[in-house]
């Protein structure tokens, strides 16, 4: 844990504030919590479903979300806070780019829940898309709610085995599945095990050998059953 504490205190400044103007600042936050969710209660509710799948395209994967009602969505996301800090304040913050990337790396994340807008961050929100993908039929509403909001706190992360998107298949259909994580191991299957990869692993190795001249039982027979294990797996 030393390098992530290290990498943690070069891009997560911690400063020191006073108990009672952190009080001050906790009842201020409050209240704009509040104020914002009566805002946008008529607003959002008008639009969404309790329970319903909310999915907001990136730039290379897609964020999923349960909306609980009120202009509040539940979603998975990976956070270092929790492991550094107790201090509910902090960790209740919008989570940022390092605290985000550092939750990757130690695999750590929570199911936190945030403002549609803050979930969105200005993209385009889709609804339900995975209806029409999923071969299960989709969990009533108020159920699918329900789960979300009892899953919350601190969670191990994976970014290829429980990521958002797992989460949220959990809650709307019972399944734990992803398909970003499927076809991302699809494509990395298509580029490695292919036969172009086999033969240029073989005369990769052949030339090695002859390079170092270590040319032995074991390097050799090392350097054939490597092409062809990939070769069979194409």
């Amino acid at each position: 844990m030393f390098p992530l504490q290290l990498l943690t205190l070069l891009f997560i400044s911690t400063p020191r504030h006073d108990p009672e103007e952190k009080t001050r600042q906790k009842e201020k936050e409050n209240e704009a919590d509040g104020q914002r969710g009566q805002r946008s209660q008529s607003k959002y509710d008008l639009i969404f479903r309790r329970g319903d799948l909310l999915e907001v395209p990136r730039t290379l994967f897609t964020h999923f979300g349960i909306y609980l009602g009120g202009g509040r969505v539940a979603h998975f996301i990976p956070d270092i806070m929790p492991i550094i800090t107790s201090d509910q304040c902090r960790i209740k913050q919008m989570v940022t780019n390092s605290r985000l990337i550092l939750g990757v790396l130690a695999k750590c994340g929570s199911v936190r829940v945030d403002s549609v807008d803050d979930f969105a961050y200005g993209s385009e929100i889709l609804i339900n898309t995975m209806d029409k993908m999923c071969s299960r039929s989709a969990l009533q509403g108020e159920e699918v709610a329900r789960r979300a909001e009892k899953l919350q706190g601190d969670v191990s992360y994976s970014l290829l085995w429980y990521n958002c998107e797992h989460f949220v298949m959990y809650c709307r259909y019972g399944t734990v599945m992803s398909f970003q994580t499927f076809q991302f191991c699809k494509t990395v299957r298509k580029l490695l095990l292919s036969r172009r990869v086999a033969k240029a692993t073989w005369v990769l190795g052949a030339c090695l050998l002859l390079y170092l001249r270590a040319v032995s039982t074991c390097s050799a027979l090392l350097a054939v059953l490597l092409p062809f294990l990939i070769w069979m797996a194409s």
